[in-house]
């Protein structure tokens, strides 16, 4: 993680302008934060000190259970907040966030800013909004896993997870994620190499036909 200060801090705000969720001043109290690939921006059971949002990037939102067992919940993309459920609750956060790919974040103190944000009627309204939609995609994820097949499925996420046209994530992680079994994965996966859609490489894949995977993707 890297702190980005003066020039790069204004830069980032101006570019990525969030005043108008907020009702007050926002800007002042605004860090902003680089993270590479695969760093946490949240770890299991932390305590954050920031609400983060998300403005370049994507990362992944983790779970672990009670046997050890970790999977992966959801994948999120800019821009979008990460911390909002610690601001609601004053639980520990419970899930993990990794970086899928590079990632800016504006970054809020909660801890100093906490009673501030809980009585921001503009700022509530779009984080009432905001949860919603959220629940909203993961219900019709699962609903998608039922509905359509998995080669249009993979697709859609091979699009989603990729980092410059290659994708490279864990295939027992995606299995649950995407409801099928490995063997049926191993299958598609073949399947779109023979089709000259991706190329199997030593880590992963390269997209090679990136708008034959689109067109698979529109599907779902």
């Amino acid at each position: 993680m890297q702190f980005l200060a003066e020039p790069m801090r204004s830069y980032y705000i101006e570019k990525y302008p969030i005043q108008s969720l907020f009702s007050f001043p926002i800007t002042p109290f605004i860090q902003v934060y680089q993270f590479e690939r695969g760093e946490f921006i949240f770890k299991e059971g932390s305590h954050p000190e920031f609400m983060y949002y998300l403005v370049e990037g994507k990362a992944k939102l983790y779970v672990t259970h009670k046997n050890g067992k970790v999977s992966l919940i959801n994948f999120l993309q800019a821009p979008t907040f990460m911390g909002e459920i610690e601001l609601l609750n004053a639980e520990r956060y419970s899930k993990g966030i990794q970086t899928a790919t590079q990632a800016i974040c504006l970054a809020i103190p909660i801890h100093a800013y906490k009673d501030k944000l809980l009585t921001d009627a503009t700022f509530l309204r779009y984080l009432c909004n905001f949860l919603s939609q959220k629940m909203t995609m993961i219900s019709e994820k699962h609903s998608q896993n039922q509905a359509y097949p998995l080669e249009n499925r993979l697709a859609a996420f091979i699009l989603l997870s990729a980092d410059q046209n290659f994708y490279k994530e864990k295939h027992t992680e995606i299995c649950e994620y995407l409801g099928v079994s490995y063997r049926h994965l191993l299958y598609v996966l073949a399947q779109l190499c023979e089709a000259g859609i991706i190329e199997k490489e030593s880590r992963g894949y390269t997209i090679r036909d990136k708008e034959r995977l689109q067109k698979l993707a529109k599907e779902v």
